[in-house]
């Protein structure tokens, strides 16, 4: 959302739009850009506030609505799960509704905020905030001094938005599980079955003593045959009630399996369609945890706990149903501690489920820890600072120890309280029967089988009273899962796809800027790279050079303007096959453990072996792969870590050349290794560029005085093109950062030279 008294800071695609549809002295003050359409696909839409009225259109439909500010209007907002809903409504009805994904919240707010303050002064004539405020650019919040340069965002845009977990994330979980409904469906019949089967023996208690026991103590024999009938029938009860659990237990560890198995899946899955922005703000740690430990504490929760929940639910509601049908009096004295228990666990319930999840927070930290210090332990060795990780690691595991013993603090205290109240109730069923048998209201029979139910009566209550910490433990970790899944790129696919059968490889970028985060990277960026040409992209540390190669691989999509690819912005284009004709080469290539040949097969698994090893000739890596233990078979070691590093770059080059791509991007490809390694290397990338079109970063400006054009960058904007010897005549941006250049490799020339005449000097003495 952008705050002008004009449409000139509009997104350049809604600029001619909009001002089409402006009235004389109508002004836009606020805008919204949409992410969603009404069917919830990624589409773009806008919805803009004026002096005059609301205004909305969208991209694909060129319709537009307006409503001008009368009395009995209200615009409002609702979230669920990841999706928001901007709703429009007048006294009688509603107007218009809007949807957008949650990262475009508060500037939802802000954009109710003026509309509001219009909607007021249209009918009160009441003046909006005055204009000499301080106002953040995108949230419109009031600030107390003006941003830093470059800044485009205030604290409160960035801060992310905190919803405590609730139980009812459980039924989220219905999505996996709908799959399996059928064997969910015979997993609760025969936990009904099971269930029945284990309330029989305790009613056959009661003519037994009764109807045996008693009168034998008075004196009359025992019917052998009805001794057998109970008895057989307490033996079928207990044999019916094994055979239904372990086919209950069987079939819901089964579908329990396989949810979590779903779930894991669904979560990778969907993280490897996220951006690179949303990796961009997170730890890897933390992201192994939810998708391991989290599933895993679901998967266990729904094959055991639940079903042990579901056990004791339905235990005692059918013994509940057995006690009154006995004796409705003796039941009622039996059910007079269930009340105050269900107020225990209501009171205990909400801080249970907000400690396990700071438990699982706290717990992703220890994993960062991990998963920063190991890959990282060359470094720490070498910078001697394993005291320092070791400290930071027992730091750690200690904020962890004490979140757990504030939540165990109160766990403690629930499970000895619900149990005290179980055995008071059992006193009290005894103090109770033993008075009615003295009043000849029951019989011992029928005392001793509401005791054998009470005692799993309160089994059951007691069992289910454990289950809160259980329950609220799934419900911390589902809500850490879906607030994955909830998150929707920002990379989008496009909701009408454009297929090129071929690409030349013409890029165009137009009025391109770019933002990460508060502050501004790229602004104004216009190029036009034909099919073939090598444009070299130059520039101090930050001037945005890497932020241009990663919007061309759509790593990330522009704030402002648009790429073009043969005349087609690549945001209509299918991600994955636009990706298939860009070639990435990096500064640092990363390697999968795995052998050579597949790491440099990986873009193209289905590859032969000849592919492979003209690829690897043409990066000049035939031959040192050949000297390994076992050629291209050889294992690459995690990251690479078996190769050098121009070994490394010379594969991750032939793994570029194996796709054939249309587009080269190289992202200082040679500033890591040796001038011996850079030679071989640039004898690869000769191959590698060669009827390509092609863009290049290097460290050493040397290595670019073959490309067609250089493209010199400042702070994010354009200050020179041409070749070299034009920006070398110009004496300008160019000119400096080549001398400041030269000068340093003089310098290092030198140093190298006096070190061989110290050696040999050293070495006639």
């Amino acid at each position: 959302m952008q705050p002008n008294p004009s449409s000139s800071t509009l997104p350049f695609a809604w600029t001619a739009q909009v001002e089409s549809q402006l009235a004389d002295g109508e002004k836009v003050l606020v805008w919204l850009e949409l992410d969603l359409d009404a069917q919830l696909h990624f589409a773009s839409g806008l919805v803009v506030v004026t002096n005059q009225r609301l205004l909305s259109g969208s991209l694909t439909d060129a319709t537009w609505q307006g409503w001008a500010y009368q009395q009995g209007m209200m615009l409002t907002r609702r979230d669920h799960s990841g999706i928001g809903s901007l709703e429009l409504a007048d006294a009688d009805s509603l107007l218009a509704r809007w949807r957008y994904t949650l990262s475009n919240n508060i500037a939802a707010g802000r954009l109710i905020e003026h509309f509001m303050q219009q909607l007021s002064h249209h009918l009160t004539g009441e003046l909006p905030p005055s204009p000499e405020q301080i106002l953040c650019p995108k949230c419109q919040s009031v600030l107390d001094t003006p941003l830093p340069p470059g800044q485009e965002e205030c604290a409160l845009c960035s801060k992310e938005i905190y919803t405590p977990p609730s139980t009812w994330t459980l039924f989220r979980l219905w999505r996996f599980a709908r799959p399996y409904k059928w064997r969910l469906l015979a997993g609760f019949l025969l936990t009904l079955g099971s269930t029945a089967a284990t309330l029989v023996p305790p009613y056959m208690t009661m003519p037994l003593m009764d109807n045996v026991l008693i009168p034998y103590q008075n004196g009359k024999p025992i019917d052998t045959d009805l001794v057998t009938l109970y008895l057989s029938g307490l033996f079928g009860a207990a044999l019916l009630a094994w055979m239904l659990g372990w086919a209950r237990t069987y079939v819901l560890a089964l579908v329990s399996e396989r949810i979590g198995a779903d779930l894991r899946t669904a979560t990778y899955e969907h993280l490897l369609k996220l951006s690179q922005e949303y990796f961009g703000g997170k730890r890897t740690g933390d992201l192994m945890a939810r998708i391991g430990s989290e599933t895993d504490r679901i998967n266990i929760f729904i094959s055991l706990h639940l079903l042990d929940f579901a056990t004791d639910v339905l235990m005692i509601a059918m013994t509940a149903a057995i006690l009154v049908s006995i004796n409705p009096w003796l039941a009622l004295v039996t059910l007079l501690p269930l009340p105050i228990i269900a107020w225990l666990i209501h009171v205990v319930r909400d801080r249970l489920r907000t400690g396990f999840e700071k438990v699982d927070r706290i717990w992703a930290e220890v994993t960062n820890v991990l998963a920063d210090t190991i890959p990282g332990m060359r470094v720490v060795k070498a910078f001697a600072q394993e005291k320092r990780e070791a400290a930071r690691f027992r730091a750690t595991n200690q904020h962890n120890l004490e979140v757990n013993d504030r939540v165990n603090k109160i766990w403690s205290l629930f499970t000895p309280t619900v149990t005290l109240l179980t055995e008071i109730g059992l006193l009290v069923v005894w103090i109770f029967g033993i008075w009615q048998v003295s009043e000849d209201a029951i019989t011992v029979g029928v005392l001793t089988a509401f005791l054998a139910y009470i005692s799993r009566f309160y089994l059951r209550l007691d069992s289910m009273s454990r289950i809160v910490s259980f329950t609220q433990k799934a419900a911390a970790g589902t809500k850490r899962i879906f607030e994955i899944l909830d998150q929707t790129s920002s990379v989008p696919e496009p909701a009408n796809p454009v297929h090129l059968p071929t690409v030349t490889g013409r890029i165009e970028l137009r009025g391109v800027g770019f933002r990460y985060g508060t502050r501004s990277v790229t602004r104004d960026i216009n190029i036009a790279i034909e099919p073939g040409e090598m444009v070299g992209l130059v520039g101090h540390s930050g001037s945005g050079k890497s932020t241009l190669v990663n919007l061309i691989c759509r790593f990330y999509d522009v704030t402002e303007g648009a790429i073009l690819i043969d005349g087609v912005d690549i945001r209509s284009l299918p991600v994955a096959e636009y990706r298939k004709h860009v070639g990435l080469v990096l500064q640092e290539p990363f390697l999968f453990f795995g052998t050579i040949a597949e790491n440099i097969a990986y873009g193209k698994p289905e590859a032969t072996r000849a592919e492979i090893v003209a690829a690897a000739r043409a990066a000049h890596a035939h031959e040192f792969i050949l000297r390994l233990p076992h050629g291209y078979d050889s294992l690459a070691g995690e990251r690479g870590q078996a190769l050098s590093g121009g070994e490394r770059q010379r594969i991750s080059i032939a793994r570029a050349l194996l796709i054939n791509p249309r587009i080269l991007i190289l992202d200082e490809a040679t500033s890591s290794v040796d001038t011996t390694t850079e030679k071989e290397i640039q004898k690869a990338l000769d191959n590698l560029v060669r009827g390509r079109t092609t863009i290049a970063i290097a460290h050493r400006l040397s290595t670019l005085r073959g490309a067609n054009r250089l493209i010199v960058l400042d702070r994010g904007s354009i200050v020179e093109v041409g070749n070299h010897d034009e920006l070398m005549a110009r004496a300008g941006h160019y000119y400096n950062l080549y001398q400041a250049q030269a000068r340093n490799i003089d310098t290092e020339d030198d140093l190298r030279r006096q070190d061989i005449a110290l050696k040999t000097e050293e070495a006639r003495i």
